[in-house]
């Protein structure tokens, strides 16, 4: 199936399907996406700014080492813009958002059963993606999002074995209420608790995963 070079590279970054320290070459991209070598050079070009690949002369193009600072950056933005949109989307969401937000939880509901957790993960977050929409703050939403690259390869990392599904599904349940009953300081509570809940073990996850994280220099 043809696909979008750029997203379909980058989507496969995260779902850890292209791995951190892998090394990639433009002619297995276009094979692998059923496209041409140009939009894959230009697609290689951009997340190499983004700092998703690195291209060395002479050596090659891998996927980028997931980098602990940026982990941490991802987290701190998400923190804050979450609590902040939460509080607003107790006064913003419409009928029409607050129904988008029910029948994401439905199926979240059907894959924590399933335990498709690759399928919880996306519905996770359409959930607060919708929450962020209803409150005209889709560029606040792609700016975090763009901030957590290396925080959500490490949350797909732990996805299955670490990962509390019920509890998470649990609060988010809670958060549609506080926002459907007009409750900005319980929403901000209950989000708060939901992030912290959802915080990755990093060391932990180095430990067991250590070629797939850059080396921390002693003078950081």
């Amino acid at each position: 199936m043809r696909s979008n070079g750029y997203s379909a590279i980058k989507d496969q970054i995260i779902k850890l399907e292209l791995r951190p320290g892998q090394k990639i070459t433009e002619n297995e991209l276009a094979e692998r996406f059923q496209v041409s070598r140009t939009p894959i050079r230009e697609a290689i070009s951009r997340l190499s700014q983004e700092g998703l690949i690195d291209v060395y002369p002479q050596r090659g193009t891998f996927v980028s080492l997931i980098d602990e600072e940026h982990v941490e950056e991802g987290r701190f933005m998400r923190e804050h813009m979450e609590i902040a949109v939460v509080k607003l989307a107790c006064k913003k969401l419409s009928a029409t958002e607050l129904q988008d937000l029910s029948e994401n939880l439905l199926l979240q509901e059907m894959s924590v059963k399933e335990k498709n957790y690759q399928r919880i993960f996306q519905l996770d977050e359409d959930f607060h993606r919708i929450i962020f929409a209803g409150c005209k703050k889709q560029r606040t939403w792609q700016s975090v999002q763009s901030m957590m690259v290396n925080l959500n390869r490490t949350r797909m990392l732990s996805l299955a074995s670490e990962y509390n599904w019920e509890m998470i599904l649990d609060q988010h349940k809670k958060i549609y209420e506080a926002i459907k009953q007009w409750q900005p300081e319980k929403a901000e509570y209950i989000m708060q608790e939901h992030l912290s809940l959802v915080n990755i073990d990093l060391a932990e996850l180095k430990e067991r995963y250590a070629g797939y994280f850059q080396k921390q220099s002693i003078n950081k």
